[in-house]
């Protein structure tokens, strides 16, 4: 493992001692988990982008989507237990 140093301003400093105390950890323990946190939400946010890439990138492949308003009165319907319908695509 290895060491790394972070220079912190005074109130960031507080704020994550406050955190950690609050959290019944560490200082380092709380900086160590919000490094990992914020490392996984970034792979999680490029997944999501490409993903949303590649869903664009489809539907202009395909020329149809969906429409909206249709689509939200669909799962309002399932969720409220009403028979549905298959939703219609549409050409651009």
């Amino acid at each position: 493992m290895s060491t790394t140093s972070l220079k912190l301003s005074d109130e960031i400093k507080l704020k994550a001692a406050n955190a950690a105390k609050e959290l019944g950890i560490s200082a380092h323990a709380f900086m160590v988990e919000a490094i990992r946190q914020a490392s996984v939400n970034t792979e999680y946010r490029s997944a999501f982008i490409a993903e949303a890439k590649a869903a664009r990138e489809a539907a202009f492949k395909v020329n149809e989507v969906y429409e909206s308003k249709d689509v939200f009165d669909h799962l309002r319907s399932r969720i409220t237990g009403k028979q549905v319908t298959s939703l219609k695509a549409n050409s651009w």
